[in-house]
């Protein structure tokens, strides 16, 4: 059985799944830095592993940074058939990868998303110096593996993964229908007439000025922002735009979370920027079609323009509400099987196979000098 060491950053919820998939087919070891982080309760982290052997490492906390070179120690100390970096511009994993390239032993760097910047000078360097050396790379797909080849990776030996937050169990086997979408908003007290579901933190780059600013011209339509206490220059903005049908959400769980998704009609992330968007992954189970900008890389990766969903210019309040508009007037066009069939392509178990499968095809060929 393969050895596989992993470096990573923290223990979130998703992460883990994935790791205890994996751990079922290899011998995995996985390198965390910290436990939690400052803007996560620490409830959210996980802390019991049963597939994989888990280490935490010792060393310096600055602003919730570690700074640790114990990393090289579990490199020098035993032998790996494959050695995955998944945060390369970490104290901790620069100082792993400096060991690695001075020793000349290869390593993969995985991706979870990315977008090329206008960096220049020192930090550009240092981001080629560090992706360009790797032996491999896991891209989350096309955004992103032209993100890794700007910064030095070789297309050749990139590839691509399903990334996500969701497992088999979580996508819907069927869609629901309109009298189920009925009781679930009749259980969450939701009375207008459509629902449009928006999930995330209340931070300039989500957008949700944007949703709120939008929102008035939607009409008999209720907006449902989750994930947080809203501070006041969102409840102004409310306000200011009269927009009486958006309703703020506290921070739900899973569960919780789920019943606003089976009682909307669309699913929108109005970001400025996201690498990723796990939240379009999580929107997709349920069979909902998704509404997101040319700055999340999930929806572009994910979502088919005009079919499963919108994609639409950041910042830019008229084509979000048009967007809103088009599809809660033409809800019996809604491609759900589609949206669901995407999603069941991206799912834990499919994470752990592709990788399983790349990391086989791709054995080292110098695994005796390996660590």
């Amino acid at each position: 059985m393969k050895k596989i060491i992993y470096f990573t950053t923290v223990p979130v919820p998703y992460k883990v799944a994935f790791f205890e998939e994996l751990g079922k087919k290899c011998e995995l070891t996985v390198v965390f830095e910290n436990k939690t982080v400052s803007y996560r309760e620490d409830s959210w982290m996980v802390t019991k592993f049963k597939n994989f052997r888990a280490f935490f490492l010792e060393g310096l906390n600055v602003k919730g940074k570690k700074i640790s070179s114990q990393a090289v120690s579990f490199l020098k100390k035993e032998k790996f058939d494959h050695i995955i970096i998944g945060c390369y511009s970490t104290f901790a994993q620069m100082k792993a990868q400096r060991y690695l390239i001075r020793h000349k032993i290869p390593y993969i760097i995985s991706s979870d998303g990315g977008m090329i910047k206008n960096d220049k000078g020192f930090q550009k360097r240092l981001k080629c110096y560090f992706i360009g050396h790797a032996d491999m790379w896991l891209s989350t797909g096309r955004i992103t593996s032209e993100y890794l080849a700007h910064y030095g990776a070789d297309p050749q030996k990139t590839y691509s993964y399903p990334f996500t937050s969701i497992k088999n169990e979580d996508v819907l086997t069927v869609p629901d229908t309109y009298p189920q979408k009925l009781e679930f908003r009749e259980r969450l007290s939701i009375e207008e007439k459509n629902v449009v579901v928006c999930v995330g933190q209340f931070i300039h780059r989500k957008g949700m000025d944007l949703l709120i600013q939008a929102a008035p011209s939607l009409k008999d339509t209720g907006v449902y922002i989750i994930g947080g206490k809203p501070d006041n220059m969102y409840l102004e903005l409310k306000e200011k735009c009269g927009a009486d049908h958006v309703h703020f959400v506290a921070f739900k769980d899973k569960a919780a979370l789920s019943e606003y998704y089976r009682a909307a009609d669309v699913f929108v992330l109005p970001t400025r920027e996201d690498i990723w968007g796990l939240v379009v992954n999580e929107a997709m189970a349920y069979g909902l079609p998704v509404i997101t900008t040319d700055r999340c890389v999930a929806g572009m990766e994910m979502v088919e323009n005009g079919i499963t969903g919108s994609i639409i210019p950041s910042d830019d309040v008229q084509q979000l509400s048009d967007a809103i508009r088009k599809w809660l007037e033409h809800k019996e066009d809604i491609c759900t099987e589609r949206i669901l069939q995407t999603a069941r392509n991206y799912t834990t178990e499919k994470m752990a196979e592709v990788h399983y499968v790349l990391l086989e095809s791709n054995k080292n060929e110098e695994d005796n000098d390996v660590c």
